[in-house]
């Protein structure tokens, strides 16, 4: 693979190709996507969200400025305004037009004045440096064709003693389930995004993107190469996910 290519998927594919492919994948399944990660993950998603949103321990009494990219629905950041107090603020920034009108649709009055949504690219940010108490990306930034760019522009718009926490699928580690969890992936799921979204491509490439994805280690040296400092992860259900952290020092 050449500088000027990457992955959609299993597929080799021009660099400045990928985010537009992203896109219509996102656009396809927008106003089911939260019911396809019930279903794909038997509710284990909201789980994985809980434990971030926990880590994370937005405060109940001081000003909080959060930023949620990737997280057009708004699953992540209604989780974080119910954890955190009245002055909890969040944006939620996603490239996808279309995910972010379901997250306003479900959001509706709920958060008058403590949300906004945002449609932009998470390579670059079009947001002041040094402003952001958290940053989190659930399930997002093996999207995103230039990772290290991303991460760098998450380190730009943290305050010094920001925190920044990914939630990625990561590589089941436990022999046996690793095997059962693949068939699963490969000929389940593209099927049930058939049933329930009439697509099933779209699920191919975000299970194709999944194995794609690099393994916790090498990505946590990313986010270190980025300039977090104090990088940690922690691995969920037996590997099927990671949760990874880092600080701006």
């Amino acid at each position: 693979m050449t500088d000027e290519n990457t992955h959609f998927g299993f597929q080799s594919v021009p660099l400045g190709e990928k985010q537009d492919r992203v896109n219509e994948v996102f656009r396809s399944v927008a106003s089911r996507y939260d019911l396809m990660n019930d279903l794909m993950s038997a509710g284990l998603h909201r789980l994985w969200k809980d434990a971030l949103v926990s880590t994370l321990r937005p405060p109940r009494d001081r000003t909080f400025r959060h930023l949620d990219v990737a997280g057009g629905t708004g699953d992540v950041a209604f989780r974080i305004l119910d954890a955190g107090g009245p002055q909890t603020h969040v944006t939620v920034l996603d490239i996808n037009g279309e995910m972010l009108k379901v997250g306003a649709e479900r959001a509706g009055h709920r958060y008058d004045g403590r949300i906004d949504f945002v449609e932009a690219n998470a390579e670059e940010l079009p947001l002041e440096s040094n402003t952001y108490d958290a940053y989190t990306i659930a399930f997002g930034i093996r999207n995103v064709p230039r990772i290290d760019a991303a991460l760098r522009e998450a380190h730009r718009v943290l305050r010094p003693g920001g925190r920044f926490l990914c939630l990625e699928f990561s590589k089941v580690d436990v022999p046996v389930l690793d095997r059962i969890y693949d068939a699963y992936s490969f000929n389940v799921i593209p099927r049930m995004g058939r049933m329930v979204t009439g697509d099933a491509e779209s699920y191919q490439y975000l299970v194709e993107s999944i194995r794609r994805f690099p393994p916790p280690a090498a990505f946590a040296r990313m986010i270190e190469e980025a300039g977090f400092r104090r990088v940690t992860y922690r691995q969920l259900t037996a590997g099927v996910v990671a949760l990874h952290s880092g600080w701006k020092i």
